[in-house]
């Protein structure tokens, strides 16, 4: 009897074979696989959240106001800032500049009254740039300097009712009025130093890591010259003892203290300074004609023994004599000009081992300056801001413009107001002399003076430093900071990441055999 033949065929029977040969995934691959996948995830993850976590968060913008009421106008400025950096350096921007109409607060002395409202077009203008809702949160401020300083001293009730006027309106606006308040000349100049340190990025000190780099180099802070109508300030940096305390500052900014000399010089603003030639020069006969060489030749201006001795910086040399009315002539020589001018500078008394002018104590002058106000605008006018000139060039481009005819003058600056256009050439004359025979500087060091008028888009002035003081915007102490900026954060976030993904790989790969090493393949 036949034994039974096998019933698979031939076919099914490698079918078979195959199958049992086929190797099973074990429980190791399919856990490196696992942890692979989730490992990917969590740095994915990773990545996200480190993204979301420094993105910067939508910016809560904040405003403040500070009106500057000088001697001869008022300026209203307009600053903001992100909420959240308050306590960084160079984050506060000028976002408007409105220029009242008409003189300074202090010329409205005769009907008080009237200060306020002249205010009201700037501050409605405030209106239009600051959104509404952030009005009750926008501080305003009012800073009075030497026009008003000069009122008080001749009549303090007539002061403290133009003060009142200007508080009524500025309380009746939608802002949140902080006050308005005569500043002191040592004020001024603190604060206008402040203000282009800060706008230069000087008071900010790098991390001690930086300090330790050979070519390092530290910042140092600039020197703040300012010019007004009425007053003139100097302020800086000074290493030497400084003798009368009175020009003493001391102040701890960013973690580091500095010693600051300042010192304001009342009368000696430039319209001030005009008003001192003047009377120096004034004839003591019945003479009705002044002969002025500090106006450009042809020029003619009427006025007044009492509009010449109304102001208390001249008021001491009144006197009975002399015309009624008098007329002035230009004859425009810079040299007799200058001859003039150097008259109302005292440099024959000094208390100290070193003076200024006038018996005031002064260091010797230290590191760069920066001059701003009607230095600059001067210096503009004459084309003298946007190159590097020498003293002797600077004193040959004045020179010319008073030996020009106020005619030809006046035919070529048709848009600029006669008052202003009028004085150039003793403007001119007087900042050479202060800034020479006053301040000391010289033909090796006027390399240093940079005649300012905006930095970043905001005015070189003192009204950004009085909003930072009171504000307390500038720390005593350096914030805190994170030790890596967002960038690079994100960035080195990223590349670890990759790196990790690259381990796993090649750890996952190294575990897992090829096909052609598997056994059972026939």
């Amino acid at each position: 009897m036949e034994e039974p033949k096998d019933s698979l065929t031939s076919a099914e029977r490698g079918h078979q074979k195959k199958k049992v040969a086929k190797p099973k995934k074990t429980w190791k691959g399919k856990a490196l696989f696992i942890l692979g996948v989730l490992f990917a995830l969590a740095v994915i993850a990773l990545i996200i959240t480190a993204v979301v976590q420094n993105k910067p968060l939508p910016e809560n913008i904040k405003y403040g106001i500070v009106l500057d009421a000088g001697s001869s106008h008022t300026s209203l400025y307009i600053y903001n800032w992100p909420a959240e950096k308050e306590n960084d350096t160079g984050v506060v921007k000028q976002v408007e500049e409105c220029k009242v109409e008409g003189n300074g607060i202090s010329s409205y002395y005769k009907e008080p009254g009237k200060a306020g409202p002249s205010l009201e077009a700037c501050v409605n203008r405030a209106q239009q740039v600051i959104p509404e809702n952030k009005y009750k949160e926008t501080p305003i401020y009012l800073g009075a300097t030497a026009g008003m300083r000069l009122l008080r001293m001749s009549n303090n009730t007539l002061a403290n009712e133009v003060l009142l006027s200007v508080e009524n309106t500025l309380r009746s606006s939608p802002f949140d009025f902080q006050g308005a308040r005569i500043i002191t000349g040592q004020d001024e100049g603190a604060y206008g130093w402040i203000t282009i340190n800060y706008l230069l990025n000087n008071f900010v000190q790098d991390s001690s890591v930086l300090n330790l780099l050979p070519n390092f180099r530290k910042v140092e802070t600039s020197g703040a010259l300012d010019l007004g109508g009425a007053s003139t300030q100097i302020t800086f940096v000074s290493n030497e003892d400084i003798e009368s305390q009175d020009n003493s500052l001391h102040f701890r900014l960013y973690g580091k203290n500095y010693n600051v000399y300042t010192h304001s010089f009342l009368c000696y603003g430039k319209d001030q300074a005009l008003r001192q030639q003047l009377v120096k020069n004034l004839p003591s006969t019945e003479n009705s004609t002044i002969f002025d060489p500090c106006f450009n030749s042809g020029y003619r201006r009427n006025s007044s023994i009492s509009e010449l001795y109304s102001s208390p910086c001249v008021s001491e040399y009144s006197t009975l004599d002399g015309p009624i009315n008098f007329e002035i002539k230009g004859t425009g020589n810079y040299h007799l000009c200058k001859a003039n001018v150097q008259s109302i500078f005292n440099r024959t008394h000094c208390p100290y081992s070193q003076c200024s002018f006038n018996g005031v104590f002064q260091p010797v002058l230290q590191g760069k300056f920066g001059a701003f106000s009607a230095f600059y605008f001067v210096m503009d006018f004459l084309k003298l801001t946007q190159e590097k000139a020498t003293l002797d060039e600077v004193k040959e481009r004045i020179q010319q413009h008073c030996s020009r005819p106020w005619d030809e003058v006046k035919t070529e600056f048709p848009k600029i107001k006669v008052k202003y256009l009028s004085e150039y050439c003793f403007s001119g004359a007087y900042i050479i002399t202060l800034l020479e025979l006053g301040y000391g500087f010289n033909a090796d060091n006027w390399k240093d003076i940079s005649f300012l008028g905006k930095i970043s888009g905001s005015d070189a002035g003192w009204t950004l430093g009085y909003m930072l003081n009171l504000t307390n915007m500038i720390p005593a102490e350096l914030p805190p900071s994170p030790p890596l900026s967002h960038g690079v954060y994100v960035g080195l976030m990223v590349f670890f990441s990759i790196f990790l993904v690259f381990i796993m790989l090649t750890c996952w790969l190294g575990h897992r055999k090829p096909r052609c090493l598997q056994k059972g393949i026939i």
